[in-house]
């Protein structure tokens, strides 16, 4: 860090960009629960759900790559999706390693609730829609340099 730019004093938890993304991630993931509890989703399976909706019928190492997630955590969110009748999962007829995640008719008629659930956690953040728009250019930005500067 250049001389210019170091801080006088360690700052308190409260002025820390990390604590302030930490602490938002943990509100939205609330914020979500009672949305989606009606639906009998976690925040996870919606996500997930939402990558399918995009594109239907991918690997699983692609929803990983697409949610920047491992294999480890995307497989049990995969499974239940599964179990919940949302999603079917087919081996690959050329790489039986590979995992083809398919929505089904129950999965794609959850879509017809994403609007509703999208206005209801914009107006729960109490933020301009084109606010909230340059907010997310903003920290998929940083999000973006830093997991650039930290391969």
């Amino acid at each position: 860090m250049p001389p210019s730019e170091q801080i006088a004093e360690t700052p308190g938890v409260d002025q820390l960009i990390c604590f302030a993304l930490y602490s938002a991630s943990h509100a939205m993931n609330r914020a979500y629960k009672s949305h989606l509890a009606p639906l009998g989703l976690t925040y996870p399976q919606y996500i997930t759900l939402t990558a399918l909706w995009e594109a239907d019928g991918v690997t699983i190492g692609t929803l990983c790559t697409r949610l920047m997630t491992e294999t480890s955590t995307m497989t049990p969110i995969v499974k239940r999706l599964e179990q919940l009748g949302h999603l079917t999962r087919k081996r690959g007829t050329e790489d039986e390693r590979q995992v083809f995640v398919h929505l089904t008719k129950s999965g794609r008629k959850l879509q017809d609730e994403a609007d509703t659930i999208t206005r209801c956690i914009i107006a729960d953040t109490n933020v301009a829609h084109a606010k909230l728009d340059k907010l997310v250019s903003e920290i998929s930005a940083m999000r973006d340099s830093l997991i650039q500067n930290n391969q």
